[in-house]
């Protein structure tokens, strides 16, 4: 049967969408449930700032009058002035492993770039770098990270399956703690900290922290040029991400570097929560809240969220400082594992660290592309 495609457009239509997900992974173990009152902001234009640089559409796939699947089709505006580009997104899609809905869902996020005069499409990806991206295709065992996509293993044969080719992938590492050597680290941290230009500043609470949400993503927002598909961070978007991850943030787990009162480096983990979230099942209230605290104490995998040093600053030692500071943090701690979130697969520098630290290379994910 072919299935109806149909532009998300109703109070109605926008509900299903936000809760397909959770049907189709209904039971699939390792998928992490998102919290439903964080997914209704996130594709609603009237809460998501990144809709005011972005074009974005949403559709659900029908069978039988039942809703079968979802995709997303984004154009990130900035990002096509800045670098001469006529590219859209594809990004969220979920639907069952059939492919007549898979090629419908992406056929219609492909003709509504093509009208919009879009030479080509990537994806899966979202407004920012900071949005989950890139299909899993390998290390389907590990448990995913904040942020990142946990699909089926079908997917990947679905959207081949339409003519998307690879475009880049990012690899993830998984660091067993309890065997990693830190001289080199410690010898590099002691040489950089005995350097009387830079200050080094830790936090034991939340508040301390709120000062510096606003440099620091601002640093990330000019570190991360050069990932594939970034576009620099409007102030609206810096804002609202502060908002969204400062109160999750454990400030054990965050350290940044200065020089003249200007941050230069900047280091940023987090427990894995993923009991948590799958114990919560989407709703905060009125348990949710307590399972993901009780997760962040219980939790023995640190997954390394976020960091950047400033150009000038590579290379002095800021980088081993910051890993040797989480190392020893979460060890104190009893965490077991640390999972390196998403690197690109030609970021070498970054890659090596992780292999110095004895780092196994366990999942892979995919961004495909595909010219109109």
């Amino acid at each position: 049967m072919v299935p109806e495609i149909k532009q998300v457009t109703t109070k109605k239509a926008f509900k299903i969408f936000i809760k397909l997900p959770y049907i189709i992974h209904k039971d699939h173990p390792m998928w992490v449930p998102p919290l439903l009152m964080e997914e209704r902001k996130f594709f609603n234009p009237q809460k998501n700032v990144s809709f005011r640089n972005n074009e974005g559409v949403l559709f659900l796939a029908y069978k039988d009058k039942r809703p079968v699947g979802r995709i997303m089709g984004l154009i990130n505006l900035k990002r096509n002035e800045g670098f001469h580009e006529k590219n859209a997104r594809f990004g969220f899609m979920e639907c069952y492993n059939d492919p007549d809905v898979a090629y419908a869902l992406l056929a219609a996020v492909e003709e509504w770039a093509r009208a919009r005069g879009m030479t080509k499409i990537v994806g899966p990806m979202g407004f920012t770098d900071q949005d989950p991206e890139g299909l899993l295709i390998e290390g389907f065992e590990y448990e995913p990270t904040i942020a990142t996509i946990y699909n089926f293993e079908y997917m990947q044969n679905l959207i081949e399956g339409y003519g998307y080719s690879k475009e880049i992938d990012y690899v993830c590492y998984i660091v067993d703690l309890r065997d990693v050597k830190l001289d080199f680290y410690e010898k590099v941290a002691k040489r950089v900290e005995n350097r009387e230009e830079f200050e080094f500043l830790t936090f034991r609470k939340t508040k301390e922290m709120k000062p510096f949400v606003k440099p620091v993503l601002e640093l990330l927002s000019e570190t991360y040029i050069d990932l594939y598909g970034f576009a620099p961070l409007t102030g609206e978007e810096i804002e609202a991400l502060g908002k969204q991850y400062l109160p999750v943030l454990d400030p054990r787990f965050v350290s940044m570097g200065r020089k003249e009162g200007q941050v230069i480096g900047f280091f940023v983990g987090m427990p894995n929560l993923n009991k948590g979230f799958r114990k919560a099942r989407g709703h905060l209230f009125p348990f949710g809240l307590f399972y993901l605290l009780s997760a962040a104490k219980k939790s023995k995998q640190l997954d390394l969220l976020l960091g950047g040093i400033k150009r000038e600053y590579r290379g002095v030692g800021l980088d081993a400082w910051g890993m040797l500071r989480m190392i020893k943090t979460a060890r104190d701690l009893g965490f077991t594992v640390i999972d390196s979130h998403n690197e690109m697969e030609d970021n070498h520098a970054v890659r090596m660290e992780m292999e110095r630290l004895g780092g196994k290379l366990c999942k892979r994910r995919r961004i495909f592309g595909k010219m109109l």
